[in-house]
């Protein structure tokens, strides 16, 4: 069964991880509801343009747990093995690692409170190093498989150490919890002398902090092969949208012609007024020709697929995946009854007007095709919501209070509230819902709450999409530990 989630990336961005299993045929839909006084709508904001800057997806290979490629049985009996289907499993194995790390450390980087922050960041670091220590006990011995692993190694040493020291730079302010902070700090020193014991990174690009970043850029491109797949992505409607430009030139000069004819029906000979007759009839030619033909075009695209997509393996070069994408605003008419139902349970006094962002992305996975021992892809959409902010209004506001004879202010941020509806369709099952509430001012996100979904619509599990290093959550490990302790 697919499953999908939605979390915050960055300050003004969301993340919508999806997994998807082999032969599967789905869609999902996000229908964003923007405020009419966010000032978003089809004249101030360019749908293909958006698409094309503020929406990043990543497609890969994806299984649950860690399941480190080389400690399990099938992969540790290396001499029946190619060097190609080595290096595939030892990539997929350090991109997910990178990838749960990464993400696990986006979480801490929201805890403010210092009681939970520093626990949940030593069990963050005991993992790591607990599983780099597992990866490297099974170093292969022959000089062909040996590079791949250590290109693997240097990296996922390097990326773990900036993961942790980042989120020691942004920490919490605390006069205690030194221990816990020694504790850090002795991983990321442990896997800096590693790396220099190993002589993975010559002395040059270790002191210049743009040969080891641009050095670890190429690694991480070069473990994702075989892992992330390739895209080809191209227009949909092309000759459509050429057809309908010139239907619409065509419906407009039979008007001018016609006002062209009577003109010089009315008027005899070329004159002064004949010549400005002309002139004003294609003035208004060119005036009205690109609105009339950006009508029909809205009209005739309207629910129509944007943008296809084809997935293949970057080692076979196989197909995987062909993928159909939507992204256009919707009229409150044309949205599903369920999705009306969901928006419009609210408050009496929170229903405003706002306009339907439709994004939609149907999925349909080959099952001969598939990489062998695994079942299933993950599917990561970054959503800016920086083009939302362009829109919103600066400023604070004063909220006033009278104690005992006296007046206190304090300061209000001015904020907006996106809903989002989710609706996954899984073959011939019903479709499943859920709505998210974002909470944003202009500089970030404040909050990203999930809501109940009317009674009679069906809900998409609540349950989390699990992470690959071993199911483990620092977050809500260091919260029971609080819990616990107090």
């Amino acid at each position: 069964m697919s499953r999908i989630e939605i979390k915050q990336e960055e300050a003004l961005s969301i993340k919508v991880t999806h997994l998807i299993e082999a032969g599967a045929n789905c869609r999902v839909d996000l229908y964003f509801s923007l405020p009419n006084e966010m000032g978003i709508n089809p004249k101030s904001f360019d749908e293909q343009e958006y698409f094309h800057s503020g929406i990043l997806g990543r497609r890969s290979y994806y299984s649950e747990g860690l399941h480190i490629p080389l400690v399990q049985s099938r992969f540790v009996s290396l001499n029946k093995r190619t060097i190609e289907e080595f290096r595939l499993y030892l990539n997929l194995f350090a991109y997910q690692f990178a990838i749960a790390v990464e993400n696990d450390a986006g979480e801490l980087r929201h805890l403010n409170e210092a009681e939970v922050f520093y626990p949940a960041v030593v069990e963050l670091a005991r993992q790591i190093e607990s599983t780099l220590k597992k990866f490297r006990r099974n170093e292969p011995a022959d000089e062909k498989w040996k590079s791949y692993f250590e290109n693997a190694d240097n990296y996922l040493s390097w990326f773990c150490e900036q993961q942790l020291l980042q989120l020691m730079s942004a920490r919490p302010r605390s006069s205690g919890f030194t221990e816990l902070r020694d504790e850090i700090f002795q991983v990321c020193r442990a896997e800096a002398q590693y790396r220099l014991d190993r002589k993975y990174n010559s002395h040059g690009t270790v002191q210049d902090a743009n040969r080891i970043s641009n050095k670890m850029l190429l690694l991480r491109r070069l473990i994702q092969r075989g892992v992330v797949l390739k895209e080809e992505q191209r227009t949909l409607g092309t000759w459509l949208k050429k057809a309908t430009t010139g239907f619409a030139t065509g419906l407009v000069m039979l008007v001018v012609s016609a006002l062209i004819l009577k003109a010089q029906g009315v008027l005899s000979g070329l004159t002064i007024a004949m010549v400005l007759t002309l002139a004003v009839i294609y003035a208004f030619r060119e005036v009205f020709k690109d609105d009339i033909r950006n009508a029909m075009w809205r009209r005739i695209q309207r629910g129509r697929p944007r943008w296809s997509r084809n997935l293949s393996d970057t080692t076979s070069g196989q197909s995987v995946a062909r993928q159909v994408v939507w992204l256009d605003f919707m009229r409150p008419q044309d949205l599903p009854k369920a999705v009306d139902e969901i928006l419009q349970r609210r408050h009496r006094q929170n229903r405003i007007d706002a306009e339907i962002l439709h994004y939609g992305v149907s999925t349909k996975v080959s099952k001969e095709e598939f990489l062998t021992g695994y079942n299933m892809l993950q599917e990561q959409i970054s959503f800016s919501l920086v083009p939302f902010a362009r829109y919103l209004e600066r400023g604070r506001v004063k909220v006033y209070q009278e104690r005992d004879s006296k007046v206190s202010y304090e300061s209000a941020e001015r904020r907006y509230q996106v809903n989002v509806v989710v609706a996954l369709r899984e073959g011939r099952k019903p479709t499943r819902y859920a709505r998210y509430k974002i909470t944003m001012n202009r500089s970030a996100i404040v909050e990203i709450t999930r809501s109940q979904v009317p009674e009679g619509v069906l809900a998409i599990e609540a349950g989390q999409i699990a992470s690959p290093m071993e199911n483990f959550s620092p977050v809500a490990q260091a919260a029971q530990d609080t819990k616990q302790s107090g």
